[in-house]
């Protein structure tokens, strides 16, 4: 499905949106795919395709594309000339939900692991590098999206032109915000209270409104909580959300067991941070740099009065500038 969108002001360049659904290595799993670009972009390259993936938490499609202020970090994106996809993975979104989330969570272990999102981020990359005749791309990753595409990366280096991670998951020494205790089903259930008071914890009380205004978070809540045609029928509403993620949280990063290596990863490296991030704390992002020996380049930025949620809060356009800069550097890319 293709829609043209358009600011409203005549100067603008118009933005094409495509809607996709690609097959997973699962039978009867389908992935979710949207990818934006101007009208006018005819000849595609590896510098300017860009793949975006989601936290452990919400989909992609109401995170990346969520026109805040008039224009979503995709828009934004777009509208420099890339050509920019998101993906839901399964699970999440508009993507397939395994069968198993339709049980009660308790009929169950958790699904939709590390390793098994990795696969579907590489579904999704060969995906748009057949699509548009290029061999590789641009990975950008949000909290658990950081590890999925770091890890795709370092098994997977020749498919990759640079590496944002928003927000990195690494080994931690506190509990993450995902993980309630007790016993994990399948998936865990999440309400907007649940999910605002997460967003804002550890922000000062004079500072909430001013860096998420209710409006705004009233609008990520409502297209979010929308994706999830069962939760919509609760009172209050929830949203299903698989639990694998809170499972390797516990089994590997708060055992001291890496996923993977990221010495391994051989590409460049942008890693952003926020001051208020209370899920994944200042000094994991600190260790994770000092691990990153094997870029060619490497740069971390740390900005002032955000959340782990950065990239929908008004501070967002500090994030939008570095990755601008940061795609834009100029030099070739080892192979």
């Amino acid at each position: 499905m293709t829609n043209h969108q358009s600011s409203g002001r005549e100067a603008e360049p118009r933005i094409i949106s495509d809607d996709l659904f690609i097959p997973s290595d699962t039978p009867e799993i389908r992935l979710f795919i949207r990818n934006k670009r101007l009208s006018s972009l005819q000849k595609f390259s590896s510098a300017r395709t860009i793949l975006f993936v989601h936290g452990s938490t919400y989909p992609a499609s109401t995170s990346f594309d969520l026109p805040l202020g008039g224009r979503s970090w995709m828009d934004h994106l777009a509208g420099q000339g890339h050509d920019v996809y998101l993906l839901d993975l399964r699970g999440y979104g508009q993507s397939t939900r395994p069968p198993e989330m339709d049980l009660p969570t308790e009929q169950g272990p958790p699904i939709v692991r590390t390793e098994t999102a990795v696969r579907d981020v590489a579904s999704a990359v060969h995906f748009i590098l057949d699509r548009r005749g290029i061999d590789r791309l641009n990975l950008i990753g949000w909290s658990w999206g950081t590890t999925l595409m770091a890890s795709f990366t370092a098994a997977n280096n020749r498919l990759v032109n640079r590496l944002v991670l928003l927000a990195p998951q690494w080994l931690r020494t506190t509990p993450s915000l995902s993980d309630v205790g007790g016993t994990l089903g399948t998936h865990r259930l999440v309400s907007r209270a649940d999910a605002k008071e997460r967003w804002l914890r550890g922000v000062p009380d004079e500072k909430r409104r001013q860096i998420l205004p209710d409006d705004w978070f009233e609008m990520w809540a409502d297209a979010t909580f929308a994706t999830d045609p069962w939760g919509m029928t609760q009172s209050p509403q929830r949203l299903r959300a698989p639990n694998g993620t809170v499972q390797d949280s516990r089994e590997y990063w708060a055992a001291g067991k890496p996923l993977y290596d990221p010495r391994q990863i051989r590409v460049p490296v942008l890693l952003v941070h926020a001051e208020w991030d209370q899920d994944l704390p200042l000094d994991m992002c600190r260790t994770y740099f000092s691990l990153l020996t094997g870029a060619p380049y490497r740069r971390w930025v740390e900005i002032g009065e955000g959340t782990h949620s950065l990239l929908m809060e008004r501070n967002r356009w500090q994030l939008f500038n570095e990755v601008d800069g940061f795609l834009q550097l100029d030099g070739d890319v080892p192979s």
